[in-house]
């Protein structure tokens, strides 16, 4: 049976066991799990938090990151700006990048969640208010949700990924993995 680690990514820690070619040695997943075989399955940026799902089997890998398998993976994304419903509508249409148009997502507008604070906290303009938004997305380009959201005028400030597929965050800290049965 496959080895299925849920962890919760901090806030500026890289989405790999080791780094290397910097001078200023970043936080990794090795300062966080000690567990031998395992790898991300996809990657969450550096500046993202939340769920990065490892395992130990390529099949279950793939079948979670590559975007042919159409895995959900829903974004809990605080916004500037208050989100029009013709924002959220591009959204669920589909938004045209530079690298072309994504699939429809799920967007909704949500009171700020119950979670964790940032650290460091997110920049805030007192003449700017924020919003926060559930973002559900069926593929994974480069900082995809970030550019979605940037081109419908809405920058991100901050993005949690809460769960893939049916695994969620839920119960399990930032620094924390939890392991579970692979589905």
């Amino acid at each position: 049976m496959a080895r299925l680690i849920l962890f919760n990514k901090p806030y500026g820690v890289l989405s790999q066991f080791t780094d290397r070619g910097t001078e200023t040695e970043r936080q990794t997943l090795s300062d966080f799990i000690a567990v031998p075989g395992v790898y991300p399955a996809g990657r969450l940026d550096r500046d993202s938090e939340g769920l990065l799902l490892l395992c130990d089997d390529g099949r279950l890998q793939a079948r979670i990151a590559d975007p042919r398998f159409k895995m959900p993976k829903t974004y809990l994304v605080q916004v500037e700006g208050k989100p029009a419903d013709a924002s959220l509508e591009l959204l669920r249409k589909g938004v045209r990048l530079k690298d072309g148009l994504t699939r429809p997502a799920e967007a909704e507008r949500i009171d700020a969640p119950n979670i964790w604070p940032r650290d460091p906290p997110i920049r805030v303009r007192k003449s700017i208010p924020d919003s926060w938004l559930k973002l559900t997305i069926r593929e994974g380009r480069n900082r995809q949700v970030r550019r979605m959201t940037a081109a419908v005028g809405l920058p991100t400030l901050r993005l949690v990924r809460w769960s893939i597929g049916d695994w969620t965050l839920e119960g399990i800290a930032p620094g924390e993995w939890s392991e579970t049965s692979a589905v």
